[in-house]
C-alpha cells in the first residue's frame, strides 16, 4: 500500500522551504563548546542551518557513561544542567528562539524564527534522583535518552562496554529504578527515548511509559543488522503505542560494509531506512534525525547546510508535502504534544 506516496516527484526546493525541518538528535562539542554564531568546525552551527533551511535543531547534553557511584552521578548531573543551561543560551528570543513546547517550537516557526530545543542523553546522568525530569523540564528539556553505550543503573543498553565490566545483560532490561524512572519523566512531561536501549529495555518502556516512546536516532534492523537498529518486532511495538522510530544518517546504522573501509552511505540509504519503516508501521509513526556531531553524516547530508539533500531525496521517491512534514516534525510534534497533555499537573 502506497497511500504515501504522491505519485511523482515533487519540487524539493518548494518543499523543504514550505517545511517546518526539525533534527531531533544534535551533539554539541563539550567542555568548551565553540560558538554557534559563527561558521565553525562543527556539522551544526547558526549559519550552516540557514544556509541549509533547517528550522530547529534538538541539542542535546550527552553524558558518557562512567563509573557508577555517588562522585560519578554527580559529575554527570552537573555536566547535563550545564549543558542544558548553554544550550538555553544559544537563543536570543528574537531570530533564535529557545522552544520548551511544541507549541513555542510552532509559533518560532511561525515567526521565521530558529527553533532551538534540549534534550539530555544517557540517564546516567540521574544517577538515583527521581526529581531530576521535573528539574530537566523545568531547563526546557524535551526526552530523555534512556541508556548510551553501556548499562546504567536504569537499565540495559544496547552496546554493553566491557572495559566498564558490563556483561550482556545486567537488569533484563528495564531496572526497578527504571521503571520508576519512566513514571517520573511522564510525570515531568519529557519525551522517553529508547535510542542505545536493549530491545527488552526498550520493549519494557514502550509498554511501560504512559506517552508514546520515541526512538530519536536509530534505522531498520531489517536492512542493516547493527546492535542500535530496531527491528520489525520493535517497530510494529512502537505503532502500537503510538511512538516514534526516527532515522538517522549514520553511516554503520545505513549500511553494513567491511570493517576498515570506508562506508558510503548516503542520503538514499536513509530513504530506504525510511521506506521500511513506513510500509512497516506507517508514515505518522517514522522521522528524520542526523546525530550531527555525534557520528552522523551521510553523502548527500554531511552537515546542517546540506539539508535539502534528504528532502530531495525524498521527494524523488514520490513523498509529497503532508508526508515530507510529518517525517521532518509533524510526528514529532505529535508525540511530544501527548507527553506535555499527560504531565502531572
Amino acid at each position: 500500500m502506497t497511500f504515501w506516496r504522491s505519485g511523482h516527484g515533487a519540487d524539493a526546493t518548494a518543499l523543504h522551504a514550505a517545511t517546518l525541518t526539525l533534527d531531533t538528535h544534535v551533539d554539541i562539542r563539550w567542555p568548551e563548546p565553540p560558538d554557534p554564531l559563527a561558521e565553525g568546525p562543527m556539522r551544526v552551527d547558526f549559519p550552516k542551518m540557514a544556509r541549509g533551511g533547517l528550522r530547529a535543531a534538538v541539542f542535546v547534553a550527552y553524558v558518557p557513561q562512567g563509573r557508577r557511584d555517588a562522585a560519578g552521578h554527580a559529575a554527570a548531573a552537573d555536566r547535563a544542567e550545564a549543558m542544558l543551561r548553554h544550550i538555553r543560551a544559544r537563543a536570543d528570543g528574537a531570530r533564535r528562539r529557545f522552544c520548551a513546547t511544541a507549541a513555542e517550537l510552532e509559533a518560532a516557526h511561525a515567526a521565521g524564527a530558529t527553533g532551538v530545543l534540549s534534550a539530555v542523553e544517557n540517564g546516567y546522568a540521574m544517577g538515583h534522583d527521581l526529581g531530576a525530569p521535573a528539574r530537566w523540564r523545568a531547563l526546557g528539556a524535551c526526552y530523555l535518552t534512556l541508556t548510551h553505550d553501556g548499562h546504567n543503573d536504569l537499565a540495559d543498553s544496547a552496546r554493553p562496554k566491557r572495559e566498564l565490566g558490563d556483561a550482556e545483560s545486567e537488569h533484563g532490561g528495564l531496572s526497578a529504578l527504571g521503571r520508576r524512572a519512566i513514571a517520573a519523566l511522564n510525570a515531568a512531561g519529557m519525551l522517553v527515548d529508547v535510542s542505545h536501549v536493549s530491545k527488552a529495555g526498550m520493549m519494557q518502556a514502550a509498554e511501560l511509559s504512559r506517552s508514546p516512546v520515541v526512538a530519536t536516532h536509530t534505522a531498520c534492523r531489517a536492512l542493516c543488522d547493527h546492535p542500535r537498529n530496531l527491528d520489525d518486532e520493535q517497530l510494529d511495538l512502537l505503532r502500537a503505542v503510538g511512538g516514534l522510530v526516527q532515522i538517522t544518517a549514520v553511516p554503520a546504522f545505513l549500511r553494513r560494509v567491511p570493517e576498515g573501509t570506508t562506508n558510503p552511505a548516503s542520503v538514499e540509504d536513509m530513504a530506504e531506512h525510511v521506506d521500511h519503516a513506513v510500509r512497516r508501521i506507517g508514515i505518522e509513526h517514522v522521522g528524520l534525525s542526523s546525530d550531527f556531531d555525534g557520528g552522523g553524516g551521510v553523502r548527500g547530508w554531511q552537515n546542517a547546510a546540506e539539508s535539502a539533500g534528504l528532502t530531495a531525496a525524498l521527494a524523488a521517491r514520490g513523498y509529497d508535502a503532508r508526508a515530507i512534514g510529518l517525517l521532518w516534525s509533524g510526528n514529532f510534534l505529535r508525540v511530544w504534544r501527548r507527553a506535555e497533555a499527560l504531565a502531572a499537573p
